[in-house]
């Protein structure tokens, strides 16, 4: 075979969110366009998505999360920094405003990460093959030094880097999503030597904040992979694609406690998953020589 010019790790995330979610995902990892997967271990599908995990050989990882329904320690969920009045977590832009305030225990995230970590092993039955944090938690201040702590305890190596290259000449998002990624790319900059100090790896390119949902295109994958490949003078290039594929969740099963989000109940899953399983897609990789793999194979 020729040789790559683009080791790319498409990542379905949100796996166990909800059994329509977990099917979805199965189905583009089954066609190839999906690669490996990041669990949601205090989602209501968990358990299925790891049975479907091992059923295909799935690799999967850990999403790890702070924000989204309850947490798994239980001492925790009785009293926490991390949940409000009703035990559940503050929510993403929640979390990001008592984090802000220095209302969160950072030894409280320390044990919600780790008891996330043995969920995960026990559903699965080893190690997440990497980890990386739901709604982009991973890179916060604070956050991150107890999430690389964590990693490198469990020598889990890898991790994701929500860099964007083309995020700045990105014209479609609207103005609100666009402030928010360019936020998260800077946390995810000051979390690098934060990460490179514990040995943690990650891809050299991520992809996927300015395509997520209905910004998702062949066209759009098409102009994200070109500018990898225009602008990195390797030979041989990493990249990670986050994706979130399924098809609609149906109330009130789905999510982390709470019930399905509206992202997840409407039809820009299934729009990702549409796009993810266009024959174009896989003839244009094949084409430009952009390899489908995994974290161990980079």
């Amino acid at each position: 075979m020729p040789q790559p010019r683009i080791k790319l790790v498409v990542t379905g995330d949100d796996f166990g969110y909800c059994p329509q979610r977990n099917q979805g995902i199965v189905d583009c990892f089954l066609a190839g366009s999906v690669s490996t997967v990041s669990l949601l271990v205090n989602a209501c599908a968990a358990k299925h998505a790891s049975d479907l995990a091992k059923r295909h050989s799935i690799p999967v990882g850990l999403h790890a999360n702070l924000t989204e329904g309850i947490p798994v320690c239980a001492s925790l969920r009785r009293t926490s920094t991390l949940t409000n009045q009703c035990g559940f977590f503050h929510g993403k832009m929640g979390f990001r405003q008592a984090l802000q305030k220095q209302q969160l225990s950072m030894e409280q995230v320390k044990q919600e990460l780790r008891a996330q970590v043995r969920l995960f092993k026990e559903l699965t039955g080893h190690l997440p093959h990497h980890m990386d944090g739901h709604q982009h938690v991973h890179v916060l201040p604070e956050v991150r030094e107890v999430f690389a702590q964590v990693l490198a305890e469990y020598r889990i190596v890898y991790t994701r880097v929500p860099v964007e290259p083309a995020l700045k000449s990105c014209t479609w998002l609207p103005a609100h999503l666009h402030s928010f990624y360019t936020q998260v790319e800077k946390d995810a900059l000051d979390s690098i030597p934060v990460f490179k100090r514990f040995g943690i790896r990650w891809p050299e390119v991520y992809l996927g904040l300015s395509t997520v949902g209905q910004h998702m295109s062949v066209c759009n994958l098409q102009r994200a992979l070109g500018h990898v490949t225009s602008t990195c003078a390797q030979q041989v290039v990493t990249a990670e694609l986050m994706v979130h594929p399924g098809y609609p969740s149906q109330p009130p099963e789905g999510g982390c406690g709470q019930g399905p989000d509206d992202f997840s109940q409407s039809e820009e899953r299934r729009h990702e998953l549409n796009v993810l399983l266009d024959p174009s897609l896989m003839a244009f990789f094949l084409h430009q020589r952009v390899h489908i793999c995994t974290f161990k194979d980079l």
